[in-house]
């Protein structure tokens, strides 16, 4: 089969010195594509900044900000059966992008920001994408309600979500804890190394047939 996984955080540039990101590590996007590829399939990681290094087989693209990974996930769909879009993307980008440092100037300083393309929203909608679809949903409450409202509003067969509110798991960890949010039902996934957790996910993307 045929992976697209995106991972990682995404920088959105305020001036030569500055951008809006997250705390995303990408760990759990690598060890989704190096699970894949442990298991015979060909895999494509497009990423964001991180420290980390690409599995070992695994095909890569690199990106920063949350356009880049948009356009770069429509023009790598063909052929794709399964599409797990883990990237902690940025919801919003500054307006106005300065091409000199901002100076300090007064106690506040406001900025505009717009919204960022949706590329889970996008994947049935525009890009037309027909096979698998995985989301992930990184909330700090009712992590199992947001889950299910996106795999709903955004038309995925699976959604994994986790708590990302806790500082045992999630964001800067080695570890997880998920619930993965199916149509029917829901399954939970104790706390693990992300490697372990990532194999789970890789087996139910494997037999989940896409709506």
């Amino acid at each position: 089969m045929r992976f697209l996984i995106t991972a990682g955080p995404t920088r959105e540039p305020l001036d030569p010195a500055r951008y809006l990101t997250n705390r995303s590590s990408g760990r759990m996007g690598y060890a989704l594509a190096g699970a894949a590829r442990h298991d015979g399939h060909d895999v494509l990681l497009i990423s964001g900044p991180t420290t980390l290094d690409v599995p070992p087989g695994v095909d890569f693209i690199q990106v920063e900000t949350a356009q880049q990974m948009y356009d770069a996930v429509r023009d790598m769909l063909d052929g794709v059966d399964v599409a797990i879009l883990t990237a902690a993307v940025a919801d919003y980008r500054p307006v106005a992008y300065s091409e000199q440092k901002i100076k300090k100037q007064g106690e506040r300083m406001v900025l505009e920001l717009e919204r960022t393309p949706d590329i889970l929203g996008s994947m049935r909608s525009v890009f037309g994408f027909k096979g698998t679809l995985i989301g992930f949903a990184a909330e700090t409450q009712d992590v199992e309600s947001y889950a299910r409202g996106k795999l709903e509003r955004k038309q995925c067969d699976m959604v994994v979500g986790n708590d990302v509110s806790r500082s045992d798991i999630g964001f800067d960890s080695r570890e997880n804890e998920v619930v993965l949010v199916f149509p029917d039902h829901v399954e939970y996934l104790e706390k693990d190394t992300k490697e372990h957790i990532a194999m789970h996910i890789i087996e139910h993307a494997t037999i989940i047939r896409p709506k």
